[in-house]
């Protein structure tokens, strides 16, 4: 059996559509027959929330899987309305996170060890929908995911962020002696055919060759309404334009992985 592939969609910067693109494709994958593990490790809880699921009721989420290690992973990954597609919902309790472990040693790679339950659990990719600030959940995000998807939003500015994180995955993949850890693709997103956002989008091109997707992912409403249902898009409107445009992002994280 091939190892699962560990994606991060991850960018330090706000409003990149990183959740959207993440559970997306991981229900994309899942309706591909694949089973899929998304975890959660925003203290927005979206990533749930845009699969029908109130992250406010729930005894335990990912904070309470990463500070108790006699917690199974079973008891806090929840099966949703996709086949095959199980998310570890996140809440406002990850802020305290960093100050919960400060003490323990090997505070960097506990996602990363409990992942390696996932592992065992038959899931063909786990998912990571990251916070958008750097800090030690992004370093356990980093060292428990081999490939990093990085969503830009096509404004001038996003550039300087795109850069950063870049240099932080190869930071954090030398410090740490992760060789395995790669971008994989960088997705132009919240597109409008406007000059400026082309010359972004050339501009990503250029600083990332043959690892830009193919189109960006642009405005769409029916993607908003999607979220707004507690749906993803192939549940709400699978044959919208924005269907049309998330499945051609996640077959190129798909073929990025080949």
């Amino acid at each position: 059996m091939p190892a699962p592939r560990k994606i991060a969609f991850i960018n330090q910067k706000g409003g990149t559509c990183k959740t959207t693109l993440a559970v997306n494709t991981a229900a994309f994958f899942a309706n591909k027959g694949k089973r899929v593990l998304l975890i959660d490790l925003d203290t927005q809880g979206h990533a749930a929330k845009s699969l029908g699921i109130d992250v406010r009721t729930l005894p335990r989420n990912v904070f309470h899987l990463l500070t108790d290690d006699s917690l199974p992973l079973s008891s806090v990954a929840r099966a949703t309305a996709v086949n095959g597609l199980f998310v570890v919902p996140s809440y406002k309790q990850m802020a305290d996170f960093p100050v919960e472990v400060a003490q323990r040693s090997g505070k960097e790679r506990l996602l990363a060890a409990r992942v390696e339950e996932a592992l065992g659990s038959g899931y063909d990719y786990v998912i990571f929908d990251a916070p958008p600030s750097l800090g030690l959940t992004h370093t356990n995000i980093l060292l428990a995911a081999e490939e990093v998807v990085i969503p830009v939003a096509t404004t001038y500015l996003a550039l300087d962020g795109c850069a950063e994180m870049t240099e932080t995955v190869k930071e954090t993949a030398d410090r740490h002696g992760h060789r395995s850890l790669h971008i994989s693709l960088v997705v132009p997103t919240m597109y409008r055919k406007t000059a400026l956002a082309d010359e972004v989008v050339a501009k990503l091109q250029t600083y990332f060759p043959g690892k830009v997707a193919k189109e960006p992912l642009a405005f769409n409403v029916a993607i908003d309404e999607a979220q707004s249902h507690g749906k993803t898009i192939w549940e709400h409107a699978p044959w919208s334009r924005g269907a049309t445009l998330l499945q051609r992002i996640a077959e190129d994280i798909d073929r990025a992985g080949r």
